[in-house]
């Protein structure tokens, strides 16, 4: 795997997490990784390979990413309270 694509995928991975941290358990989306993986970048570079400190520089930062990863996260945010929600 190339340095970028790894860096990529590290950067997917932490943009999901933001998504999902009040879900336990997460697994990132192919969306997530389309839609936030370039703000990921841009955004928070000098936090890698930090997952967490990612995660906590793209929470940071929601207010600058693009509309599009947005979207992303506060819909996978939603959906994860919703099922925290059923299961209580």
């Amino acid at each position: 795997m190339t340095r970028n694509r790894t860096i990529a995928t590290l950067f997917a991975l932490a943009t999901t997490a933001v998504a999902f941290q009040t879900s336990p358990g997460f697994a990132f989306s192919p969306e997530a990784q389309q839609m936030c993986s370039g703000d990921a970048m841009r955004l928070c570079s000098s936090e890698i390979p930090d997952i967490p400190r990612i995660t906590a520089c793209m929470v940071r930062n929601k207010a600058q990413v693009s509309p599009g990863c947005r979207a992303v996260m506060d819909r996978e945010h939603a959906a994860a309270r919703k099922r925290e929600a059923a299961a209580q």
